[in-house]
């Protein structure tokens, strides 16, 4: 099949399929240079139509602290006080940039998600 730039959600489906199908393809065949183009074709096809929901960063860091069976007192060497800690997770305090770094670092979280949406 010939490829074209994916316009339409069948499109992009068809290409997601057929890119599957092929995903094994050996180096240097057909099949390779076919699922290169797909997966060109598909990320153009995302980036333009697929909107990821922002995160908000302190859900994040919650979400975190549960998978970790973490308490709000074990983000005070981080953060501050209790005080400081209990008014950042209630949403009363924004995070300060090196406390958005220290977080970062300690739950190993890529920096964009304590980045506003642009």
């Amino acid at each position: 099949m010939t490829w074209k730039i994916i316009k339409t959600k069948g499109a992009y489906n068809k290409a997601i399929k057929r890119s599957i199908d092929i995903f094994q393809a050996e180096d240097n065949t057909p099949e390779s240079d076919e699922l290169d183009l797909l997966l060109l074709l598909i990320k153009d096809y995302e980036h333009k139509h697929i909107v990821l929901p922002q995160l908000d960063p302190i859900d994040v860091i919650k979400m975190k602290m549960k998978e970790r069976g973490m308490k709000a007192k074990d983000l005070e060497p981080l953060i501050g006080s209790k005080g400081h800690v209990s008014s950042i997770l209630s949403g009363r305090r924004e995070l300060t940039l090196k406390m958005a770094q220290k977080l970062k670092n300690y739950f190993h979280l890529p920096a964009d998600i304590f980045m506003p949406a642009a």
